[in-house]
């Protein structure tokens, strides 16, 4: 029976660690799906979801909230080292919809002022809180 195991790790440490069939990433390339004994690789991962199919039932899925970071592939260990990361049982919706809609006052405020770079902080908080809210629908 082949498996990988799966890591999460963020500045706050390990934030998920389980044994998986299938993992799916969000890479800045595309998706890229890891199966059992794949060959080195490292990609870069965007704001999105990741899907673990679990070893324990083919119906069983954990999903969690990457925002951007670096995953390495090798010999059927798949690390993520996310900026942050939540698993979906664990996100606050209520804080993910305010963070939405800061974010959402915030990228208006400053497309009105042309600050460029506050409308880009703005985008990525956005991208951010809406990751949040879509990763906690999979509860």
């Amino acid at each position: 029976m082949d498996y990988m195991t799966v890591q999460v790790i963020t500045p706050n440490g390990v934030c998920y660690d389980h044994h998986a069939y299938f993992t799916l990433l969000s890479t800045v390339d595309g998706e890229l799906g890891v199966l059992p004994n794949m060959i080195p690789t490292i990609a870069s991962l965007k704001i999105d979801e990741l899907k673990v199919r679990r070893i324990d039932d083919e119906k069983h899925v954990d999903w969690i909230s990457i925002n951007g970071g670096i995953a390495e592939v090798l010999n059927n260990q798949v690390t993520i080292i996310a900026d942050s990361a939540e698993r979906d049982r664990d996100i606050d919706v209520t804080r993910a919809e305010r963070a939405k809609r800061r974010a959402e006052n915030e990228l208006q405020e400053a497309e009105s002022k042309r600050d460029i770079d506050a409308a880009r902080r703005a985008e990525v908080a956005l991208h951010r809180a809406l990751n949040r809210i879509n990763v906690s629908g999979h509860k």
